[in-house]
């Protein structure tokens, strides 16, 4: 904590996870005011959680929480002000309870105290437990904020009061019923949670970029196409056309060469790639890739057709593909490979298609299928504009 001198309130905390937080009982965090703290490079103890920091800025900015956004009604904050921390350091607590969730790992603080289990480390592919069957720890924070002893044992009474406050704490967090799946929570159709992209089909302009999976149609564990107009320069074409995903899983359809080709990365374990045989023309093209999708399951194969200009140009067989996601963090992108390299073919960062995409149409289950292998650009458009 710093005070002196001018400036905006400014925070700044360590990172950890999710299941290394559940068993930290400190994250070390800067507060930089110094206009508002006149105390300088001074410690505090109190408990404060990342939902306190919206409250402290709109206290120290004298702004009211809002009540209303646009006209649409909001929840209340659940944080609380840290401000009388900053010129007291023995100001009192204000924060008592605090509960914490993660994949099942589950923990609660209160008043000094924290009881904590470890449901499961969700990188290692363990059967994971039940979770009545996790073993809790206790831990008086006030004298071991380390967690060194655990006191469950020598306090079973004191165990159950928080393991109470637990139960209380995640219904009004509407955390309960519990749910321990990851790869079945992570795919939307299984989940039947609601997606950003509505309908069978999605229209994307040149130029878009790093757009994250819940922005994208989901084109996981069923048949689809992808179909872009692009103008190929003279020389010849060169470049990603659109790719999603990055080194770690995903696929990309590009130009190698001046032919048009496609990779499908399963895993950063094994790449698929399928070549068309003809060299494009300079000019204007439209080039197409159909997945007819094995089916049978999560994580199938399936067939890959090449066409440029709705004639077929090439095709090859994908081994397996990736069930539930591609990559946290790299996204999609049309014209670039903007992330991390999805194919082989080309490195990270200047593999920009050396031509134009004019837009690309991703299209899922029966809208995927087309006698013609070829779209009227003008219809497509036409019909993206009709579902604004």
């Amino acid at each position: 904590m710093r005070g002196g001198g001018g400036g905006a309130l400014r925070f700044a905390a360590d990172s950890q996870c999710g299941a290394c937080l559940l068993s930290s009982a400190r994250n070390g965090t800067v507060v930089h005011w110094p206009k508002g703290i006149q105390a300088k490079g001074e410690l505090r103890t109190q408990f404060a959680h990342v939902i306190d920091v919206a409250p402290t800025i709109l206290a120290a900015a004298g702004i009211p929480e809002p009540v209303s956004v646009d006209g649409i009604q909001q929840d209340p904050i659940d944080g609380v002000s840290m401000l009388p921390t900053f010129n007291d350091a023995k100001a009192p607590e204000v924060r008592e309870t605090q509960y914490f969730e993660v994949m099942g790992n589950r923990a609660i603080y209160h008043k000094g105290w924290t009881a904590v289990t470890k449901h499961y480390t969700p990188w290692i592919p363990n059967v994971k437990p039940a979770l009545d069957d996790d073993e809790w720890e206790l831990y008086d924070t006030t004298k071991d904020w380390t967690q060194a002893r655990d006191l469950s044992k020598e306090m079973p009474d004191k165990l159950r009061e928080l393991q109470r406050l637990w139960i209380i704490e995640a219904t009004r967090n509407k955390v309960l019923p519990m749910d321990d799946r990851i790869f079945e929570k992570l795919n939307p159709d299984i989940a039947g949670r609601p997606v950003l992209v509505k309908g069978k089909t999605q229209l994307l302009a040149g130029g878009m970029g790093h757009l994250s999976e819940n922005c994208v149609l989901n084109i996981k564990n069923k048949s689809h196409s992808v179909t872009a107009q692009i103008v190929v320069p003279q020389g010849g074409a060169e470049g990603v056309i659109i790719a999603q995903g990055a080194d770690i899983g995903g696929w990309s359809l590009y130009a190698k060469g001046g032919k048009l080709k496609y990779c499908y990365n399963w895993g950063g374990f094994k790449h698929f790639m399928i070549e068309g045989a003809s060299v494009m023309s300079p000019g204007e093209h439209q080039v197409r890739m159909e997945f007819a999708y094995a089916g049978g399951g999560l994580g199938k194969g399936g067939k890959v057709t090449l066409y440029v200009d709705g004639q077929k140009d090439g095709e090859g067989e994908v081994g397996a593909t990736l069930a539930m996601i591609f990559s946290a963090d790299d996204g999609l992108d049309v014209g670039k490979d903007g992330g991390s390299a999805v194919s082989p073919d080309y490195a990270p960062g200047n593999n920009s298609f050396n031509g134009k995409v004019k837009g690309v149409q991703l299209a899922i289950d029966e809208a995927a299928e087309d006698l013609d292998h070829l779209l009227d650009p003008v219809e497509v458009i036409r019909m993206a504009m009709a579902r604004q």
